[in-house]
């Protein structure tokens, strides 16, 4: 097996959006895999747990014995055909492990058998995380701009108009606030994270982020870039309350109501999304208050029933109070929490996605005439 082929863990491969056969447990692939992984795992769940267990009281070599136990005759033919037709599918994939040792090496050992030979990562996927993790901490160092602005002022879409944005929201699959989860499940933080690297992997110069606490829905911001946008400059988008509130019908009601539709079909899809409003609404109890809240659920509910007859405006009447009430007057009182923020420019939404393109280029040309000065002094 010693003479098995191995490839560096370079991030190359994952800008390359190779495909990768994780022949991790299904449970470890589960809390993070490298992005375009698939799993098809060298031992289930249960077969990992045993294995491990003797490894601890026996040793590596037992452990290695009761795995070629477990793992054999029409298991182990249909794992090794499993692999043969990814690789069929897709020629070019490589296979890992955690640490690219013992267990991506016998998946490649019983492939190569059966006259297929494919390399497996050094270092597994611990190296290849490791590296993801270096490149946000490297883009810390970056040049940073942070958009703000009120709920519903389209800051998302402003970033993801730009080719230097990095939208956080959609790789923690939240959209940030209380009515702001995904009917898809979220994310874990380790996947979060390595979906923010492989991003990241394309963006060398200047980026550009929505404001965001460090918490988006259940993922958390690695802490050297969290750090580095509380530093950065911003801008803040302002809107009337019209075009915020038709922006956050769409956010909230006409867009969730498409993703719910297409997963769940017509009617579990409308049930899901009238108990995902009314929990985000219930949520907010403690800073509503008692009486408010109750009258933004009396709204809510009778704007399930216009809804449901086909006028789906109807769900402004609780949306407006909800900017107007509860986000508009806690976006001010961040504002006022944070005298020191630097904003670049204060402007509508077009304005604010050119100041963001002009900042995007002087930053780019500063670090070009940076590079030029340090190739000339070298």
């Amino acid at each position: 097996m010693s003479e098995l082929p191995l490839v560096a863990p370079d991030l190359g491969l994952l800008s390359e959006r190779r495909v990768l056969i994780d022949v991790r447990a299904p449970v470890e692939f589960a809390q993070g895999a490298l992005p375009g992984a698939v799993n098809l795992p060298l031992m289930e769940d249960e077969e990992r747990r045993l294995v491990g267990i003797e490894y601890k009281q026996r040793g590596q070599q037992a452990a290695i014995e009761l795995g070629q136990r477990l793992v054999s005759g029409d298991i182990k033919a249909a794992r090794v055909n499993a692999w043969l037709e990814a690789l069929e599918a897709h020629p070019e994939a490589i296979v890992y492990c955690f640490r690219g040792g013992l267990r991506s090496q016998i998946a490649q050992q019983w492939i190569q058998e059966a006259g297929v030979t494919r390399p497996r990562i050094r270092g597994g996927w611990k190296a290849m995380r490791q590296a993801l993790c270096a490149r946000i901490d490297a883009a810390a160092d970056q040049p940073l701009l942070v958009v703000g602005g009120l709920t519903g002022c389209a800051k998302t879409a402003l970033i993801q108009t730009l080719d230097n944005g990095l939208d956080l929201e959609g790789c923690a699959r939240h959209k940030g606030s209380a009515f702001g989860r995904h009917p898809l499940p979220a994310p874990s933080q380790i996947d979060f994270e390595h979906a923010m690297g492989l991003r990241l992997l394309s963006l060398p110069g200047p980026v550009v982020v929505e404001d965001e606490s460090r918490h988006i829905g259940a993922a958390n911001l690695p802490l050297s870039f969290w750090r580095a946008m509380e530093k950065a400059p911003r801008l803040r988008v302002e809107m009337p309350l019209d075009w915020r509130l038709a922006q956050i019908h769409k956010d909230y009601i006409d867009d969730l109501w498409e993703v719910y539709r297409h997963q769940c079909g017509e009617w579990l899809g409308w049930a899901l999304m009238r108990k995902q409003l009314a929990g985000a609404l219930g949520r907010l109890r403690k800073r509503l208050g008692s009486a408010r809240l109750a009258r933004l659920q009396r709204l809510q509910q009778l704007a399930f029933r216009e809804h449901e007859r086909g006028n789906r405006q109807a769900h402004e009447a609780w949306l407006a109070p909800l900017l107007t009430e509860y986000y508009d007057p806690m976006y001010r009182y961040q504002l006022e929490r944070h005298p020191e923020q630097h904003f670049l420019h204060v402007g509508d939404w077009e304005s604010c996605l050119a100041a963001a393109r002009e900042w995007s280029a002087a930053q780019a040309a500063e670090g070009s005439a940076a590079g030029a000065r340090v190739g000339a002094a070298g």
